[in-house]
């Protein structure tokens, strides 16, 4: 199985850290972040991981090398003008990937105790029920979170987010909602078909849920699995970072 590491981003908001060291190799309990990630990934049986970088790209690279657990790759695609962002990184390192089974795509800056084996079979069940036209299932939780996707029965059909008071500040459509619309806080872990790279997307440099809602305009559907109760954590900010020490995923 192959799975993605989406390792490019500059991590702003854990200043000054990241002034010296990338956001992928941030220790988090004696382990970089991106250790904690690839014994997660290949627990699920990854033996083959693509990972982007932009910044200190030959640390990151090193670092895994050294490290590479027995009977596991690597493959690493730089993004020297980047980051491309999450969609565009994953479209720019398209070429690694052989393209032989859906494949987990992981941010960097996520530990949780997700069981991503069984993602994968929520997938593949998806799949089996909803044909080709399923390209993603994404990892959801019901908790208070400003951005949040949009679901319907059938998949995804919007993204918004949401200031302090409440109030919509922005938001994108996929497709008109077809009865009533659940909204779910993203958890950072996708399983994708390899079908994707084949398939419309944005130009430039732009996210994910961008690529999803272009494909859910075209008819394609990404369907959520709710891991609600699991152990998560975005190590995003310093204050996430001190609850990682603390051992709070």
């Amino acid at each position: 199985m192959e799975a993605m590491i989406l390792a490019a981003g500059e991590g702003t908001r854990l200043r000054p850290l990241t002034d010296r060291i990338p956001k992928a190799l941030v220790p988090v309990r004696g382990r970089p972040l991106i250790a904690h990630v690839m014994d997660r990934l290949v627990a699920a049986g990854a033996t083959h991981l693509v990972v982007n970088t932009c910044r200190h790209a030959d640390a990151i690279a090193d670092f895994l090398q050294r490290n590479a657990p027995p009977g596991v790759a690597f493959s690493f695609h730089d993004e020297p003008d980047g980051p491309y962002d999450t969609g565009g990184g994953l479209l720019a390192a398209g070429p690694l990937f052989r393209r032989d089974g859906p494949f987990l795509l992981h941010a960097v800056d996520v530990l949780s105790r997700i069981p991503l084996e069984e993602l994968l079979s929520r997938h593949r069940a998806a799949r089996a029920g909803g044909g080709a036209r399923v390209v993603a299932t994404l990892a959801v939780q019901d908790r208070a979170a400003r951005r949040r996707l949009l679901f319907d029965a059938e998949g995804l059909v919007g993204w918004e987010e949401r200031g302090s008071d409440g109030a919509v500040r922005d938001q994108l459509e996929g497709r008109a909602a077809a009865g009533p619309v659940a909204r779910w806080g993203f958890a950072g872990v996708h399983v994708v078909e390899p079908a994707i790279f084949d398939l419309p997307h944005p130009p430039g440099r732009f996210p994910m849920v961008g690529w999803y809602l272009e494909l859910v305009r075209r008819g394609y559907r990404v369907v959520p699995a709710d891991v609600t109760g699991h152990p998560w954590l975005d190590v995003g900010t310093p204050e996430r970072l001190a609850e990682a020490e603390a051992g709070a995923w």
